[in-house]
């Protein structure tokens, strides 16, 4: 895997669980990590209260712009079953091992 699709997943994962302890209340999260052919996807669920208002603080721009500017994409959302959602899919090279 390349050295910035590593950095950039551990960024979005080490931001999206600060937000779990800064805004979810006691809850628990789950972190995934898998490759799907030509991307590597990392996802963070939590099942706190969700959030209250405007969802896309600097926390969340700030994994945006990082996910962004390594040609991926980022989507936060609120779970329909309480809780939140954040998604990266970044795009790997057809010769990453």
């Amino acid at each position: 895997m390349p050295a910035q699709v590593g950095q950039v997943a551990y960024r979005v994962v080490q931001e999206a669980l600060t937000n779990v302890l800064r805004h979810a209340g006691p809850t628990t999260a789950e972190v995934s990590v898998h490759r799907d052919g030509d991307a590597l996807t990392v996802q963070v669920l939590d099942r706190g209260v969700g959030p209250a208002g405007d969802t896309d603080g600097r926390g969340l721009a700030g994994m945006r712009d990082r996910v962004r500017r390594a040609g991926g994409e980022l989507v936060a959302l609120p779970r329909t079953d309480g809780g939140f959602a954040v998604t990266a899919r970044l795009p790997l090279p057809e010769d990453a091992p």
